[in-house]
């Protein structure tokens, strides 16, 4: 095998070097380089993801060098930015052990899950049949929470759209950002506001490294298909892919209806529906990369107002006896229809064979809309900080490792997505990438785990018209929320007033305890202001000038909303 002086000076070159390799149902390993065992091999790395000196690298390798030594063959393979070399060998070394090796120490593509993440837009917490609508159907979204894990306290980050968006994209909360509303933060009539809300940015700034592009740059190819609402085009952030993605945060023209006017998305027969053409398009994205590593981020316009169904659909559910506030028929057809397009991806999934290696997630941007839907047994809506505006519907499906069946009633929040993801494809965090949320992996594994963090916080200091006499002149004035265990502290900025809820008894936040109980009201408080001077959270104190406090409301005519 070689004289000893060359096989200690390879075991000096190679020393305590691990390869870590991903693997969808083992999670993360790494398998040790021992000079014993290898008598002689020098390996080397370049590229990115360096890593204890070995690189995480997505197979597969090509072979781009072989050369010949006094010591044996040198081999050295290739993909993409990064490139292993194996050399020199001892000549008894084989050709098939070396690509063992190669093999051994990295995830073969096959491996790298592929990751689909189905985000609709405004669907409430109880808006699916498997969290307890009896008028709304979702069989294939109800068969992913039968398959996989269903997660009891999961939250959007903010209480409308576009914040909520730019937080799971950069993993980062909203005084990071800066994208608090959709639009301009002094939403309503001035003569109504107390305060003049902190401006507002409506994309997401190119600075910011998006879990697209972080993907993406481990050898992702990334779609997303309909709604972003961050910016003009979502290519320059992360995506190979996009499909009907712009700043729009609904659908335009003739709403779901073609003829459309969307980026790579040509118009067919008239009246085509958007969440059908969706749902398709995804399909054949699928179709295109079932051979490589893919995120597909199908982002529905749905269920955003405008709310138009398929006339047959709409028509099914009026003939449908109406229960526990769900009453819209043509909103239960936009659902059906969401619904159909996911089962349509999961048969393309299955088809291919692609369903045990793909980790689908199943996932809401905020709160329904509170004139269409119901959120009880929560309170509140679309655009307030209480839980039937930010706590949303959940279910992860990661074959082999989640529970079928399963339930987690772990607090998990917008920011912990991208952290997740990162550790689902085996991706080592850059050290200087900063991200707010936690990585609950540990809980898709156990549904008993606890990640051990200590709140979740929201930050909303603008305003957002009300529509209905029951919200009064807004849904939100700038406000901000705490959750720290069973503890729920909400602070409005007008006045400073504090409401506390313990939502393990009172989910449904119908008793303040603030008054009753001082102290823990400020425990909170004064973790919510730790935070804010950590993130340097912007609250707006000035006042407004045009405020009347003699005005009376009366509602306007509700538009199409946002």
């Amino acid at each position: 095998m070689g004289s000893s002086g060359e096989c200690n000076h390879a075991a000096e070159h190679i020393k305590g070097k691990k390869a870590h390799v991903a693997h969808p149902r083992r999670g993360n390993a790494f398998i040790a380089i021992e000079p014993l065992f290898l008598g002689g091999v020098e390996v080397a790395i370049k590229g990115t993801g360096v890593a204890a000196g070995i690189s995480h690298a997505p197979p597969p390798f090509r072979r781009t060098e072989e050369a010949s030594s006094a010591d044996g063959v040198i081999f050295s393979f290739a993909h993409g930015s990064n490139k292993l070399i194996f050399g020199p060998f001892m000549k008894t070394l084989s050709r098939t052990l070396i690509a063992w090796l190669a093999l051994a120490m990295f995830a073969s593509a096959a491996d790298r899950p592929n990751i689909v993440f189905y985000f609709i837009d405004d669907l409430g917490w109880t808006d699916v049949s498997f969290m307890g609508s009896k008028y709304y159907e979702t069989p294939h979204v109800d068969r992913l929470a039968r398959e996989g894990m269903k997660f009891m306290d999961a939250y959007a980050c903010a209480p409308n759209c576009a914040p909520s968006r730019a937080c799971l994209m950069s993993g980062l909360y909203g005084p990071r950002h800066g994208v608090f509303t959709v639009g301009n933060s002094d939403r309503g009539q001035a003569k109504f506001r107390k305060l003049i809300p902190t401006k507002n940015t409506t994309e997401l700034a190119d600075k910011f490294v998006t879990v697209a592009e972080s993907l993406q740059s481990a050898g992702y190819v990334t779609a997303t298909m309909g709604k972003w609402h961050l910016g003009s085009d979502p290519t320059k952030q992360g995506f190979d892919v996009n499909i009907a993605g712009k700043h729009w945060g609904s659908p335009s023209g003739g709403g779901y209806h073609s003829p459309y006017n969307y980026p790579n998305l040509v118009n067919k027969e008239k009246g085509e529906y958007l969440t059908d053409r969706l749902g398709q398009e995804a399909c054949k994205f699928i179709e295109a990369n079932k051979d490589k590593p893919f995120f597909l981020y199908l982002t529905h316009y749905a269920v955003h107002t405008p709310i138009q169904s398929k006339p047959e659909l709409k028509a099914k559910y009026q003939k449908k006896p109406t229960v526990g506030g769900h009453t819209n028929a043509a909103y239960a057809g936009m659902i059906e229809s969401m619904d159909d397009s996911i089962g349509a991806v999961q048969a393309t999934l299955e088809r291919l064979n692609l369903d045990d290696n793909t980790i689908v997630i199943f996932f809401s941007d905020n709160g329904g809309h509170g004139g269409v839907t119901s959120n009880a047994p929560l309170r509140g809506s679309k655009g307030m900080l209480y839980e039937g505006g930010i706590r949303e519907p959940l279910v992860v499906k990661w074959p082999g490792v989640t529970k079928a069946g399963s339930t987690c009633k772990e607090p998990v929040i917008g920011v912990d997505f991208y952290p997740t993801f990162l550790e689902l494809a085996g991706i080592d965090r850059p050290k200087n990438l900063k991200l707010d949320g936690l990585s609950f992996v540990p809980c898709l594994k156990d549904d008993s785990a606890s990640l051990g963090r200590k709140a979740l916080y929201w930050h909303f200091p603008c305003y957002l018209q009300g529509y209905t006499p029951r919200h009064g002149p807004f849904r939100t004035t700038p406000a901000a929320a705490i959750r720290m265990g069973d503890w729920k502290l909400i602070e409005f900025f007008e006045d400073g007033a504090l409401e506390l809820y313990n939502l393990k008894k009172d989910l449904s936040e119908e008793n303040n305890l603030a008054q009753k109980m001082p102290e823990k009201a400020k425990e909170l408080h004064v973790a919510m202001l730790k935070w804010r001077k950590a993130t340097k959270a912007p609250v707006p104190t000035e006042k407004e000038p045009k405020y009347d406090p003699n005005a009376k409301f009366s509602p306007p005519n509700r538009g199409k909303g946002k």
